[in-house]
């Protein structure tokens, strides 16, 4: 089988320059699968990271999609969750560690000869253990903040740089909303960029309880948040508070909700839908490249037996079988694959980085796709240099020997 190879590897020595244009259809298309796969992988975890920076077995609750005057509304759009039912989804159902409403506002803050247009969230004093949001400094709010509306919130990272400069504790300093002066009791560490691209950190929480009554005037909510005590019974969860959402807003049997219960997974799979198409259209490209390539290699063996005519003759008669010829030639084109797959795999490794530092667009390479890559790279020689090795093992030895 030595022997084999290195006759092989002679034969396509003898033109480096076709033997490599032969290649480049694989390289491309190998290349292609590498760096749309490395794509694919890269913006699922992206999605991935970006969910799992929410908080840990969250369930969102949404509003809205409701019908008035023949006008249909999206989900979140018609506010139509009350404090009733948040403290009904927190008193009923079983399996819950943390629940908060949210009431958003995009409203200008001052603090000293600073201002900032910022959005303003009103949450509960479970908000940071559903979204899994620590402290960087201070001390989060309580129930009693919440019950008497209290005049105190906590400062995102990127709204305390903007008012307070960087690195300086703006705990205990004081920022008006509307007019209003509110008491930083708690400085949010950063938590980066959101589901949809937005940054988290430039924000300030208030309870709501003093969103509502002192800054929006709001008596609904768009929002909640419900933490499950573990994955396994977020189903469960879902189940039960959709069943007393429906219970609540006298929703009967044939009607549609107006509410949404969406968990995390849920969402996941909504962003990486888009992936998914992406991916497969990328593979589908590279697809086509790959039997462009397994054509060019099937070419370049059927000219390879013609212009081998004699050689291949004068094995025949010296006693040479014809699976023997069938072997070297099967050998050639895999040999060809091979390689084009090898250096399709490298080129792959180099371009995925520089995808993402110049175009930004997350990669990551995983192993399951270059294996997968460095076989089909393999099938393609054995099915596309079967024909012309069959052919070379078929000849005739007179023939071949009178072959000119």
């Amino acid at each position: 089988m030595i022997a084999v190879f290195r006759i092989a590897l002679r034969a396509l020595r003898r033109n480096i320059l076709r033997s490599f244009l032969t290649m480049l259809g694989i390289i491309v298309g190998i290349s292609a699968v590498i760096v749309g796969v490395s794509m694919g992988t890269g913006a699922k975890a992206e999605v991935d990271k970006r969910i799992a920076a929410m908080g840990q077995n969250l369930l969102t609750i949404r509003s809205g999609n409701m019908t008035r005057g023949g006008v249909r509304g999206g989900f979140g759009m018609a506010p139509n969750l009350n404090p009733s039912d948040y403290e009904a989804i927190r008193r009923e159902v079983s399996g819950i560690t943390a629940a908060s409403p949210e009431v958003r506002t995009q409203t200008q803050l001052a603090a000293g000869n600073q201002n900032a247009n910022v959005q303003v969230t009103g949450v509960s004093e479970e908000y940071l253990a559903a979204r899994s949001w620590n402290l960087r400094g201070g001390n989060n709010f309580n129930d009693a903040d919440v019950r008497n509306a209290s005049k105190v919130c906590l400062i995102g990272a990127t709204t305390a740089k903007t008012l307070f400069g960087e690195n300086i504790d703006p705990v205990g300093q004081v920022v008006r909303i509307k007019s209003a002066p509110f008491t930083i009791v708690g400085w949010l560490e950063a938590k980066g960029s959101g589901s949809f691209g937005d940054d988290q950190d430039d924000v300030l929480l208030v309870p709501y309880t003093s969103m509502m009554k002192r800054l929006s005037g709001e008596t609904r909510f768009r929002s909640i948040f419900v933490q499950a005590e573990s994955p396994d019974a977020i189903p469960d969860v879902q189940e039960a508070i959709t069943e007393l959402l429906r219970q609540r807003h006298q929703i009967t049997d044939g009607k549609e909700d107006d509410f949404m219960v969406r968990t995390q997974q849920e969402t996941s799979d909504f962003f990486n839908a888009n992936n998914r198409i992406m991916t497969i259209l990328i593979g589908f490209f590279a697809g086509i490249s790959l039997v462009v390539g397994g054509i060019g290699i099937m070419n370049i063996m059927l000219v390879s037996v013609t212009e081998r005519t004699r050689e291949i003759g004068i094995r025949l008669a010296v006693g040479a079988r014809g699976r023997d010829v069938l072997r070297q030639f099967l050998t050639e084109a895999v040999l060809l694959s091979v390689c084009g797959g090898t250096l399709g795999i490298a080129t792959g490794y180099w371009l995925a980085p520089l995808l993402t530092k110049f175009a930004g667009f997350p990669t990551l390479i995983s192993q399951s796709s270059v294996l997968v890559a460095f076989t089909v790279s393999a099938i393609i020689g054995i099915v596309f240099g079967f024909f012309p090795a069959l052919k070379a093992a078929r000849l005739d030895p007179i023939e071949a020997l009178r072959y000119e």
